[in-house]
């Protein structure tokens, strides 16, 4: 097999211009992961202005999730056929343009149209960053430090998001959400320059495969959400059910017929590689779950503002920042991948349980805020040594759609885990006896959302432990 060990790639020309690059795509990877959670926090205050019924507010997460996760793949292989840099360009792009369009929404629709169009930007751009990555740095020490902070801009974006979503809702109001994006793409594209052009390779583009495989997963998603609110035995919900397993099927059947897969067989071939696929998808469904349960938390149960919600999350920032840039890489290198993987999502499904404990008048200092920061380091952990070993050892010509398979896992776990966890909370709040404070209700149905989310964690650690191998960290392996 050929790995990314090729130092006569094109992409080695320019080596001075290294630092440069990392910067712009460690920037444009938390432009589209921040994005993922940039809304979360003005969910009340963009339901109120465009008339968006509650139940309908994780659509405006999910559509982006789901665009972005069921595209990743194609976006990739599009990046290894037409040019990465190309790709990288015309991502950004298109992400700008649905961030005006979002900005300007005059309806729930239009809204959650342009977050389904802003995901297909993120589609396009960030498997494009993580190729270019590796086309730039070369296998070894240098790469897995790049990748490292690559693997650290996804868990920290996502609290950045919340952040930033915080600050200018108060302040400047939800669509800044929106608007925000577009100095900040600009500044990217700008730098696109200092980027290498990337490999390439020949063939074509999956879209069937790219089709069926988004299809399916849209569908499920709106079964699970359609199944918490009007039952399984609901018929929208077993048709959505049923089209999701038919576009399954018919995503495999394509990928074993078609002369150029989305996803080719020995892309998942390598059971390390699986299981940090499957680790990430686990990592990404607790995630999103955990930041969409704390944040109606702050705000419909302890009444924080925007900002104070935004500002709560820094313990969550810093914790991503200890786990990813000084936790992660040393663990990585004593206890090998497997064991760092094992380490991180058992210290964040903890953090879990510690948020089980919340109550509606519990002082931010008990629960809150200290579980944020150990509920931080184990992402951080898990996300730094899960993207190193998504990449690991792919042969070049397939190092787009290895790259988009990584952020598909995280993306779609994301929606597929709030979908099922936003279910079990409101089951969970509806439970409650005649009576009980509408407060105490609702945490009840939080608690044990984010105790579901710990349930996901735990199950990466099977995973890690059961398909990861034991061997030395990537620190003196070659990627």
């Amino acid at each position: 097999m050929t790995s990314y060990d090729d130092t006569t790639s094109p992409a080695r020309a320019g080596t001075g211009n290294r630092g440069p690059a990392l910067l712009v795509i460690a920037a444009a990877q938390l432009l589209i992961v921040m994005d993922g959670t940039i809304v979360t926090v003005g969910l009340p205050l963009i339901g109120t202005g465009l008339d968006i019924a509650a139940a309908d507010l994780d659509w405006v997460l999910t559509s982006y999730a789901l665009a972005f996760g069921g595209m990743l793949l194609a976006g990739g292989r599009a990046g290894d056929v037409f040019g990465r840099r190309r790709l990288f360009r015309a991502g950004l792009v298109v992400f700008l343009l649905a961030s005006l369009l979002g900005g300007v929404a005059q309806s729930g629709g239009m809204l959650i149209a342009a977050r389904v169009l802003q995901g297909v930007g993120g589609a396009i751009v960030a498997p494009a960053a993580l190729s270019l990555l590796a086309d730039t740095f070369p296998a070894g020490p240098q790469r897995n430090k790049a990748l490292g902070v690559y693997g650290a801009m996804g868990g920290l974006g996502a609290v950045v998001g919340l952040l930033l979503g915080g600050v200018l809702t108060q302040y400047l109001g939800w669509r800044w959400i929106m608007f925000v994006n577009v100095p900040f793409a600009l500044l990217v594209l700008l730098g696109t320059s200092a980027v290498v052009p990337g490999a390439r390779r020949r063939g074509g583009i999956d879209l069937p495969g790219a089709v069926s495989a988004t299809l399916a997963l849209g569908s499920l998603v709106y079964a699970i959400n359609r199944a918490g609110s009007d039952g399984i035995g609901d018929t929208p919900t077993l048709v959505s059910g049923g089209a999701a397993l038919v576009l399954g099927v018919a995503f495999i059947v394509i990928q074993r017929r078609v002369g150029d897969p989305m996803l080719p067989a020995g892309v998942l071939a390598d059971r390390a590689r699986l299981g940090a696929n499957l680790v990430m998808l686990l990592m990404g469904a607790g995630q999103l779950a955990t930041f969409y349960f704390l944040t109606l938390y702050m705000q419909s149960v302890k009444d924080y503002s925007p900002v104070v919600t935004g500002l709560a999350y820094l313990p969550f920032a810093i914790g991503i920042g200890i786990g990813s840039g000084v936790v992660g890489p040393r663990l990585q290198v004593r206890a090998s991948a497997r064991g760092a993987l094992a380490i991180g999502m058992t210290v964040a499904g903890a953090a879990m349980v510690w948020f089980s404990m919340l109550t509606p008048g519990q002082n931010a200092l008990v629960t809150l805020l200290p579980a944020q920061l150990v509920g931080g380091i184990g992402l951080g952990i898990g996300f730094v040594v899960a993207t190193i070993s998504g990449v690991q050892g792919v042969d070049p010509e397939d190092a787009g759609v290895a790259s988009g398979l990584i952020n598909t896992s995280q993306q779609i776990g994301g929606a597929l885990g709030l979908a099922v966890l936003a279910g079990i909370a409101v089951d969970a709040t509806a439970d409650q006896p005649a009576g009980t404070a509408i407060a105490d209700a609702l945490t009840e149905g939080y608690t044990t959302g984010l105790l579901g989310a710990g349930a996901f964690y735990a199950a990466a650690v099977v995973v890690a432990v059961t398909l990861l191998r034991p061997r030395a960290g990537t620190a003196s392996t070659r990627v």
